[in-house]
């Protein structure tokens, strides 16, 4: 009779995922540190949580993945940008209260573990960290046998933040006659990439490396872009203005995302062809022959943050956000809702 089965022999290696673990201590340590006192390694990570220039501090939290974009990434087998999509997906719903990020925990799971992946996508992680100024204080990795195809892998992060609760952003002041400020995405973001893969390479037959003029890139390179992190905005902004609302266009895109911050009193009205619509939308709304309906609340169309500010500030906040490098744009305003009607609408 031979020798009894192992947990190897299941496919789940231990060791390598041990010696895994010990080679992104060093990664993770480059990510910032301020208030951690035990990160990975343990059963649990320990924040020292500062709250001395709160009133009466509020924790923020959010989760999210990064969704069918992990197909492009093992595509193209490039997997250190996927990290910071995840935490930006997660930070940026968090930074809208007007909270800031504290720190961050993922969750990496696949069929079999290949270290060199892993690593890059741990390395994606810490950038992202390193942008939205908090913690990778830890996470797991887990080898799941037969679960995924052979090479892929799935995500989700999750994020904790602060905010004093009498400076919380939540819309309830927002009042007919306030602006919205658009600031410009970074592309697609991590949204509709089961569609944008249906067009892209079972419609069109596009390999990740084909060169689309449009875009002057190849298709890989711009469906890889890595979601814009806002914390770094945010956070400037609502020291220095009154900032009534912040709506994070993600997934639903201005239709679905506006209203959740929207008194049930108010609609907007978004003024057509107000900002500039980067090309990667147009490609694919003329190559999937999209209804402008579907592309609204389907992409963020280049919208990737909307701040509900007064008429009297709205300029400053434009040439404050120029003064960062942001491409921003007042895109519509908040009018008066009439019974039963949308809250969102074009004009």
């Amino acid at each position: 009779m031979g020798g009894g089965f192992t947990y190897k022999d299941a496919g789940v290696d231990i060791d390598k995922a041990s010696r895994f673990i010990k080679n992104i201590e060093r990664i993770v340590k480059q990510a910032p540190q301020s208030g951690v006192i035990a990160g990975i390694g343990g059963f649990s990570g320990l924040y020292s949580l500062d709250v001395s220039q709160y009133e009466n501090p509020v924790l923020v939290t959010s989760t999210d993945g990064v969704g069918t974009k992990l197909k492009v990434a093992c595509m193209m087998d490039k997997h250190d940008t996927v990290g910071i999509d995840l935490v930006a997906m997660c930070v940026n719903d968090i930074v809208v209260t007007g909270a800031k990020p504290l720190f961050f925990l993922d969750y990496f799971s696949t069929g079999r573990l290949v270290p060199k992946t892993a690593e890059a996508v741990v390395e994606g992680i810490v950038a992202g960290c390193k942008i939205a100024k908090c913690a990778l204080i830890g996470g797991e990795t887990a080898e799941m046998p037969g679960f995924y195809a052979q090479g892929e892998y799935d995500l989700a992060g999750f994020v904790v933040g602060i905010v004093d609760n009498n400076k919380i952003v939540d819309g309830s002041e927002i009042k007919i006659g306030h602006k919205l400020i658009g600031i410009a995405s970074s592309g697609l973001h991590s949204n509709g990439y089961s569609l944008v893969r249906k067009i892209c390479f079972e419609k069109l037959k596009l390999k990740v490396d084909d060169t689309i003029d449009i875009l002057g890139r190849t298709i890989g390179e711009e469906l890889i872009e890595p979601t814009k992190i806002y914390s770094k905005i945010v956070h400037h902004l609502v020291s220095d203005f009154s900032i009534y609302g912040i709506a994070h266009i993600t997934g639903g895109g201005i239709v679905e995302n506006l209203p959740r911050i929207l008194p049930s009193t108010c609609a907007a009205v978004i003024k057509e062809g107000s900002w500039e619509v980067p090309p990667v939308f147009t490609f694919l709304r003329e190559a999937g022959n999209i209804p402008i309906d579907e592309m609204r609340k389907t992409f963020n169309n280049g919208i990737g943050m909307i701040l509900v500010v007064s008429e009297a500030a709205a300029q400053a906040v434009m040439d404050f956000l120029g003064t960062m490098g942001e491409k921003v744009y007042i895109i519509g305003e908040i009018v008066k809702r009439e019974p039963g009607a949308a809250q969102v609408r074009w004009a």
